[in-house]
């Protein structure tokens, strides 16, 4: 006979012992914050042996200190029982939010895939919030976040609004940009593709079939991928020495519309491109569209190149040449960086994120008539 029976019979015990210790411990930390002097910023940063700033990175939820530093700092508060503006340390809760422009396409179907599969490995709940094209960050939906008590934010294609970023500060979440509007403060963690290379490898892509009159519509004006695709199709113009034609340039908002739009402007100019190069898929079935109302064919009379390389690239007709975007992978990696810094005190990036472009080849694209 052994003594397993007994140390069985002796568990419930100890782990009833172990809930009244904590409970005991917890009702002193209440008491001493009742009863003695409310403990300052100075007191916890000389009782860390670290600076005012460093404490007040740490309850703001900014870069800047190492986890090691970190958690003794959080360590400090917790025993002496710091209370700020009448809340404990925050507790994390195991939900993260996400906002995208809206949930109604492909693109932000592959981002919300790679976000979801990285919450749920890290066994993390997600909150999905559509923006509309609208800037995040207004007084409702910021109580909202403190509510939810959501651990952290991941935003994609958005801006936040003027001191917005200082809320979410205060109420230390930590939030990731994917692909943002505008250019953020520098201790934000950014996550990105290699637009620029994606870019030029569309536009050297078409040069080399013969091309010389191509056209780009890429997004918004204030997004940094829309810009840096631009700047890829100027680069690869100008190191094939052709001259870019400011006609054969339009500006979009990624939707299908504005592809539309662009390409009926440019199948209309009286010496019209051969290529039109799209700063997105769904911008290139616009342009597709626009191609067969102007009685046109691709790509016997109009090469077309897209960006993202969705699923659906290769069910059009003819399949999409593109530029493939690591649209999952962006987002899954945007989901690992917020999971770190909001659960395990590790530091952001010190520098923007670019996860590679690659060209895809199909049907859409073949060398200027004549």
């Amino acid at each position: 006979m052994t003594h397993t029976s007994t140390l069985g019979r002796l568990c419930p015990f100890n782990d009833r012992a172990a809930a009244i210790l904590h409970t005991f411990r917890k009702l002193s930390l209440y008491y001493r914050a009742m009863t003695e002097p409310r403990k300052t910023l100075a007191d916890i940063a000389s009782l860390s042996g670290v600076s005012l700033a460093t404490v007040s990175k740490v309850l703001n939820g900014r870069a800047g200190v190492s986890a090691a530093r970190r958690e003794q700092i959080l360590k400090v508060l917790d025993e002496e029982g710091y209370r700020r503006r009448g809340t404990s340390i925050r507790h994390r809760t195991g939900l993260i939010d996400i906002v995208v422009r809206g949930m109604d396409t492909l693109w932000a179907t592959l981002i919300l895939v790679g976000a979801q599969e990285e919450a749920a490995r890290a066994g993390v709940g997600l909150v999905v919030t559509p923006s509309h094209g609208r800037t995040v960050g207004n007084r409702h939906w910021i109580t909202s976040l403190a509510q939810r008590h959501s651990d952290g934010l991941v935003l994609v294609v958005s801006r936040l609004q003027p001191g917005a970023d200082n809320e979410l500060r205060k109420l230390r979440i930590p939030y990731v940009l994917v692909d943002p509007i505008g250019t953020p403060d520098d201790d934000v963690p950014v996550i990105g593709a290699t637009n620029v290379d994606g870019g030029i490898s569309a536009t050297e892509h078409l040069l080399g079939l013969g091309h010389r009159r191509i056209a780009i519509v890429t997004g918004d004006r204030g997004l940094a991928c829309s810009q840096d695709r631009l700047a890829g199709y100027r680069q690869a113009l100008d190191r094939a020495g052709i001259p870019v034609d400011e006609e054969l340039v339009a500006y979009g908002n990624f939707q299908e519309e504005a592809g539309y739009a662009a390409a009926d402007r440019f199948l209309r100019l009286k010496n019209p491109p051969t290529a039109i190069f799209a700063g997105s898929d769904l911008m290139a079935f616009g342009v597709y569209k626009a191609v067969k109302a102007h009685g046109l064919s691709i790509p016997g009379d109009i090469s077309v190149v897209g960006f993202d390389d969705v699923s659906l690239c290769q069910w059009v007709s003819p399949p999409l040449t593109t530029v493939r975007q690591p649209l999952q992978e962006m987002a899954r990696e945007a989901t690992r960086i917020l999971l770190e810094m909001a659960y395990q005190g590790i530091e952001p990036p010190a520098h923007k994120v670019e996860l590679p472009t690659s060209l895809v080849l199909r049907e859409s694209t073949a060398p200027p008539k004549g």
